[in-house]
């Protein structure tokens, strides 16, 4: 059994920062205060400079003992021994990347049914991101919302942890939680954040609750 925690479950994005906030400072202080899962998700730069900063991230993930993961891209995640990759349903099928990366790396896969899922599953991923579960804009290609009732129809239909993903924020982060999901996974609401320790801290506290 591979050893992660989907908690809470960070996804990078550098152009929605507080004005003169440090990237790699960004991210360490979120993992600092609590951030169990990293994913490096990047769309209009070179491989090159994705290469670069995967291995900055993953240096600096490693300090905490969080798990790295890359998303879409497995020649990135390969080059830089991250710890796994999220795939989509419009990526390499998830039967393919687990040949390619092999058994000890962690695949996670977006599913927005329990169909999805389910064959998410069967095909060998480790973890299911369910969603989007509520509107967001930080994803332009997520199909509609799915709502919390079908969110815990796809968490009962596996047996794989199942994060949310998708518009969460800390106003409902408690009753995403409620549908029995084993943690959430944001993007603006601590990257966007003025206080990314603060945010983190009180993401973590309202999922413990």
């Amino acid at each position: 059994m591979k050893n992660f925690d989907v908690s809470l479950y960070l996804v990078t994005d550098r152009n929605i920062l507080s004005s003169g906030k440090d990237f790699y400072v960004a991210v360490e202080e979120a993992l600092q205060s609590g951030v169990t899962m990293l994913q490096l998700r990047e769309k209009d730069i070179s491989s090159r400079e994705f290469y670069e900063i995967a291995k900055r991230l993953k240096d600096i993930a490693a300090k905490y003992n969080v798990p790295f993961i890359i998303n879409d891209r497995i020649d990135i995640a390969l080059s830089v021994d991250a710890d796994g990759v999220h795939l989509g349903q419009e990526d390499l099928p998830c039967s393919i990347a687990r040949k390619i990366m092999g058994d000890k790396k962690i695949i996670g896969i977006s599913a927005g049914s329990v169909d999805e899922a389910v064959k998410a599953e069967k095909d060998g991923a480790d973890y299911i991101g369910a969603g989007a579960v509520f509107y967001t804009g930080t994803k332009k290609d997520i199909g509609e919302a799915i709502g919390l009732l079908n969110l815990e129809k796809i968490k009962k239909a596996v047996n794989i942890p199942v994060v949310a993903i998708g518009g969460i924020k800390y106003s409902n982060a408690q009753d995403v939680m409620k549908t029995g999901v084993d943690g959430i996974s944001v993007v603006s609401e601590i990257m966007a954040s003025d206080d990314i320790g603060f945010a983190t801290r009180r993401l973590k506290d309202a999922i413990s609750k």
